[in-house]
């Protein structure tokens, strides 16, 4: 039976027996422009629940304002203990407060609107980010610059998007407290089949070693320009560097500070097999949401064993899973900043070598 069937077999027997007591509820798109997203999620977590036996309550997730508190009937009246999932924001406002009274945790994979997690904070809601905090990645890029290039020129650029823009401010902000004021800042047009007149810009003003604020190929572009002119410019970019490696392919040496792909590591082993046994590729949700069914899955457990709520489980262990271990912190994010510096070397992201750390 493959992934799609199982899930279909078990959603069928949730909705017609509401009898998946001490279950998961797996809340993602099943149909729109995020079905794709959704299926990966949903995958992961089949695979995940399927090789222990448990059950898994599907829940269609419209990601459209209002949604929320549907979303949560649903939850509430399967008789779930815990739910993972959730694309979009728009799914949890409204959903958490009646996920709360319930006492049914809510674990995104996705989500990563702030006001959401302070919302959740102040009013006891027992809600758990396992995708990265808004502000994750710009503190792992000041982190990386001060300790490997504190005595370097830094440029600061960013392609006039909100993300780049907003992305580049925060690094810029963290350096300045810090006491490293960049040699040079600017905004690029991004998109261009060139970029000479910029790699130009950053030679006078002295620049070694250069953020980029902006998208893959940009990166791409810049750091085939600064070689052509014989430049040597160290150039990292952010998360967005995670993008198909086309049309201009991305020079060796080039690093992000960026989510990594966890198929590679030896905690991904047993997550993987379940997977291939499946046909199911280990891309974009499908990991992540085999870990969320392996954290709320353990988490249950423990609670049953202590007479806990899982909520407090959750908020105070360690969790070995598909993606590394696991902890949320008293802010419920994860307590280890998610993003590692990488490298890009032979047509795929690595970590630097020791030397570049």
């Amino acid at each position: 039976m493959t992934i799609r069937l199982a899930l279909t077999a078990l959603s069928f027997l949730s909705v017609a027996s509401h009898s998946v007591a001490e279950g998961i509820a797996v809340v993602a798109p099943q149909s729109g422009p995020y079905a794709v997203l959704g299926e990966q999620i949903r995958d992961g977590a089949a695979a995940a629940a399927s090789a222990v036996g448990q059950n898994i309550f599907l829940v269609n997730e419209s990601c459209e304002a209002g949604s929320g508190p549907d979303i949560a009937a649903r939850i509430v009246e399967a008789g779930v203990d815990t739910a993972i999932g959730f694309l979009c924001s728009e799914s949890l406002d409204g959903a958490l407060p009646a996920l709360a009274e319930a006492a049914i945790p809510a674990i995104t994979v996705s989500v990563r609107w702030k006001v959401l997690m302070e919302d959740a904070l102040k009013k006891g809601w027992p809600f758990f980010r396992l995708a990265p905090a808004p502000d994750d990645e710009a503190e792992k890029l000041v982190e990386v610059i001060l300790a490997n290039w504190p005595g370097s020129p830094i440029a600061l650029i960013e392609d006039g998007t909100i993300h780049g823009r907003e992305l580049v401010e925060s690094v810029r902000a963290g350096l300045e407290e810090r006491g490293l004021t960049p040699v040079f800042t600017d905004t690029f047009r991004p998109g261009q089949e060139q970029q000479l007149a910029l790699v130009r810009r950053l030679k006078t003003a002295g620049a070694t070693h250069v953020l980029v604020g902006g998208d893959r190929n940009d990166v791409s572009i810049i750091a085939r320009d600064a070689a052509a002119e014989s430049i040597p410019l160290t150039v990292i970019g952010g998360d967005a560097m995670r993008a198909l490696d086309e049309p201009v392919p991305l020079a060796d040496g080039v690093l992000a500070v960026a989510l990594p792909d966890h198929a590679g590591d030896t905690t991904a082993a047993g997550a993987l097999a379940a997977l291939a046994a499946v046909d199911v590729a280990p891309q974009g949700y499908v990991l992540p949401a085999f870990a969320a069914v392996e954290i709320a899955l353990a988490a249950a457990t423990t609670a049953t064993d202590r007479k806990l709520p899982i909520a407090d489980i959750l908020a105070s262990e360690t969790f070995q899973t598909a993606i590394g271990p696991i902890r949320f912190g008293p802010d419920h994010e994860l307590a280890e900043n998610p993003y590692r510096l990488l490298e890009w070397q032979n047509g795929r992201f690595v970590e630097p070598a020791p030397q570049g750390q």
